[in-house]
């Protein structure tokens, strides 16, 4: 979205699901705080150890991502035409530090690196 001369650069912020740049305000349109959160769990150094599997298909949805079951555990995710097949934690529900770091590395490369204005 083009700047008009009333905005300032300050003011704006980026939309973690296009990576486009809106105008600021409370929220992000499109990604909610829980999600805005989820990203910047997994995005965080060093790597947290309590991100949930559920709160990842969520933030993996929100973004547009096409998620297919394969099978047993396996699920694959197209985003942005970038694919990636993530095996869902078990017996637990929480993701493992090495699934992790595959986990950023995809969404790097699908273009989703950074999010603003989440507080953890």
């Amino acid at each position: 979205i083009p700047l008009d001369g009333r905005q300032k650069t300050s003011e704006v912020r980026l939309h973690a699901a296009t990576l486009t740049a809106v105008p600021c305000s409370s929220t992000i349109p499109g990604v909610n705080r829980k999600h805005r959160r989820t990203l910047a769990s997994l995005l965080a150094r060093p790597d947290r150890k309590d991100i949930r599997w559920d709160d990842f298909i969520s933030l993996m949805e929100e973004l547009g991502a096409e998620i297919t079951a394969k099978g047993g555990s396996m699920t694959g995710f197209r985003l942005n035409g970038r694919y990636a097949v993530f095996h869902r934690p078990h017996p637990g529900n929480l993701i493992y530090p090495s699934m992790l770091k595959r986990i950023r590395r995809y969404l790097n490369e699908c273009g989703v690196s950074e999010v603003e204005d989440a507080q953890i």
